[in-house]
């Protein structure tokens, strides 16, 4: 009896030193740090219009290879290995991060007081509108965020959710709040060494494309405001533009699409809705 007692205890000493190891090692990766960011950097990649590009939010690791000289990859579950391979095989890696919404996945939504979070995000029922008025209360999450991805060694930034004055968030949020906010997020980027592109909200394009680096977008071709999105091209910047499989055949995008997205100058792609590694370039 004593043995057995003996070899059950060493065996819950062993198991609650392996699952203190592991939190360890998830704190190592993603750790909750909501200090402010040093800033001062003056310089950050400012890629070119024509670039290639790929977007891709599956699980990835350093063994994955990608054809595109630009490669958007989900900002937690990318880890910091995974980005130093994507560099050694001269890829820039962009970090997908939420800028606008609460999300229920993540390790970091204790940083964000009650009183920002708002109603849910209907297509996307893991997320709730944040209060982005409320710039001073959303700092800490924000902080947390880029340092991790700044840690990680991301290039740049896609700052998902800039269009909540176009949503039903519960709060009164208007044009005027979302350009102070994305005015924010830009300096913090930039003050910290990251490139930052401008996602979807097409019609900021034309007072943002000098401050954004590159602009990403959502079916602007088969939605048909990809013109909107020019300013950036005047100005040697790229856009991303991703067309979807559930609302777009690969023959109206090689077809219609391609010979649209040559005359702009845009970098087209075509993908399905989940973002996997599935992709369709303009042949």
């Amino acid at each position: 009896m004593i043995k057995l007692n003996t070899v059950g205890i060493l065996f819950g000493l062993l198991l609650l030193f392996a699952c203190k190891k592991d939190n360890v090692d998830a704190d190592k990766t993603d750790p909750v740090d909501s200090t402010p960011l040093p800033g001062g950097n003056t310089t950050w990649w400012r890629p070119v219009a024509g670039i290639s590009f790929d977007w891709v939010l599956d699980d990835i690791t350093p063994s994955n290879t990608f054809s595109s000289d630009v490669v958007d990859v989900d900002a937690f579950t990318t880890t910091a290995e995974t980005v130093a391979a994507l560099h050694a095989k001269g890829k820039k890696v962009i970090a997908y991060l939420s800028v606008g919404t609460f999300e229920s996945d993540r390790n970091d939504g204790a940083l964000l007081p009650k009183e920002v979070i708002g109603k849910k995000y209907d297509e996307w029922p893991k997320e709730k509108w944040l209060d982005i008025r409320q710039v001073d209360k959303l700092k800490p999450w924000l902080n947390s965020r880029f340092r991790m991805i700044i840690k990680k060694g991301f290039d740049g930034i896609e700052p998902d959710n800039l269009d909540s004055y176009d949503n039903e968030t519960g709060f009164s949020i208007g044009v005027a709040d979302t350009k102070i906010y994305i005015d924010y997020l830009i300096k913090l980027a930039h003050d910290n060494g990251l490139s930052i592109g401008q996602k979807n909200v097409n019609d900021l394009a034309s007072e943002y494309a000098d401050k954004f680096d590159w602009a990403l977008t959502e079916d602007a071709f088969q939605q048909g405001w990809q013109n909107e999105m020019t300013a950036y091209i005047k100005l040697n910047k790229p856009v991303f533009a991703t067309e979807y499989t559930d609302v777009t055949t690969q023959k109206t995008f090689q077809d219609e699409y391609c010979p649209k997205a040559t005359q702009l100058g845009f970098t087209a792609i075509l993908k399905k809705r989940d973002l996997d590694k599935w992709l369709y370039k303009c042949q």
